[in-house]
């Protein structure tokens, strides 16, 4: 940050006041930039009903940071610099109170738009002493003892106003676009007859820069994590625009053969990655897979669904393993292990075991987290985690070998860290 220089005896300058506060104002909005960055942000500002209630809101302390020529006037002595842009920030100590008015027909309702931009004014004028050059015993009363007025702050604060939407049927009315220059605070919404203003009037602009974070809540990392077991929708939370996601989908089941050991269930795709440029409060619906169903009799196991963060990441479920009545080999092979797109990590899964016929074991379900194949006349053991696929079942030694089914699937996962 610049600081002056002065020397002992040389004469004072206004420029020795006046670039020691431009300097200190550049240097805190260096450090606002490098923390808030350039966008508009907004701090406090919160719209609240007037107490006792009444047709007006109160609209309390806070801050704007919005990005501003250094000086768009001249500073004193200081010539204006309009072409140097800073991040400025406008701080308001007191509450403001802003009254509505209702509609005037029935049935009727009017969406009222709370808007605030940076504002910066030179205020406080008074008449100054200044000194004779000529005769410095004399003492003038304002520049060329003329007893002219001078401002004697420049002061930066929240500029707040309230913009009426056109009037209309309740539920139908529509919100005022935001001017520019201008963010969008709240939208209150007023309705024929109303005495008063609820917090149920108040709503949030879409939109509005609030800070949702400070430094004690700041976390590093991803040190959130949100887990889907089942269908849902991801919100995204005040504050986040990247998260990291991972998708699984559900394994295949083991195959029943009648006379055979079956095929173990493909395993489920995975697709992991990083995302960025979200919104908050933008809703991502969320696909879970379950897991194939063991076949209930003879054939091929059940295939593992689909798992998806919706419009981004896909994985697709695994193959049930191989079963039937048949005696040729094929119907004694494992499942394909599912494919997954999106992503920057796109896994495939593993494939299911073959069966091995002669000792009358059943393949390996596709991994991690299988289901083991198991040998003789026992069902093949489930998935053991998410994803896996089922093991295949075995089979009764002997002349006349009886097949036995083979183990569910594992369900599928979704898992969002922010």
């Amino acid at each position: 940050m610049d600081r002056n220089i002065v020397y002992p005896g040389s004469i004072p300058q206004d420029s020795d006041i006046l670039y020691p506060n431009r300097n200190a104002m550049v240097g805190i909005a260096a450090l606002t930039a490098a923390t808030l960055g350039t966008g508009v942000m907004v701090d406090g500002l919160s719209c609240t009903p007037t107490t006792p209630a009444s047709l007006a809101v109160t609209v309390g302390p806070g801050s704007i940071t919005q990005l501003s020529s250094l000086d768009a006037s001249a500073y004193g002595s200081l010539p204006a610099d309009v072409a140097d842009q800073i991040v400025k920030t406008g701080i308001n100590l007191q509450a403001v109170n802003f009254t509505l008015a209702v509609p005037a027909s029935s049935g009727q309702s009017i969406n009222y738009l709370i808007e605030a931009a940076f504002s910066e004014t030179d205020a406080d004028p008074m008449v100054l002493p200044y000194v004779n050059a000529a005769d410095p015993s004399q003492a003038f009363s304002g520049p060329g003892n003329a007893g002219t007025e001078q401002n004697t702050q420049r002061i930066q604060r929240v500029q707040l106003q309230v913009k009426p939407g056109a009037a209309g049927l309740s539920g139908s009315q529509a919100t005022p676009a935001v001017d520019t220059g201008w963010v969008g605070l709240y939208v209150v919404t007023v309705n024929f007859g109303q005495l008063a203003i609820t917090s149920s009037n108040i709503a949030v602009a879409a939109g509005a820069p609030f800070l949702q974070y400070k430094l004690p809540a700041l976390r590093p990392g991803f040190s959130t994590i949100q887990v889907f077991t089942a269908p849902g929708s991801f919100i995204v939370p005040n504050g986040v625009t990247t998260v990291r996601v991972e998708v699984t989908a559900g394994g295949g089941a083991g195959g029943f053969h009648a006379s055979m050991p079956s095929g173990g269930g493909g395993a489920g795709g995975k697709v992991i990655s990083i995302m960025s440029g979200l919104t908050p409060g933008q809703v991502i619906p969320v696909y879970v897979g379950g897991g194939g169903e063991a076949p209930a009799g003879p054939g091929t196991g059940g295939g593992g669904e689909n798992s998806a963060f919706a419009g981004f990441l896909l994985a697709l479920g695994g193959a049930g393993g191989g079963g039937g009545t048949s005696t040729a080999s094929i119907s004694n092979a494992g499942g394909a292990g599912g494919w997954a797109s999106g992503g920057q990590l796109n896994l495939p899964g593993s494939d299911g075991g073959d069966a091995i016929v002669v000792a009358c074991r059943g393949g390996d379900g596709g991994g991690p987290g299988n289901g083991r194949g198991v040998s003789g006349p026992v069902t093949g053991a489930s998935a053991q985690s998410y994803g896996g696929g089922g093991g295949g079942g075995g089979c009764s030694p002997g002349a006349n070998p009886i097949g036995s089914p083979g183990g569910p699937g594992g369900a599928g996962l979704v898992v969002v860290e922010y």
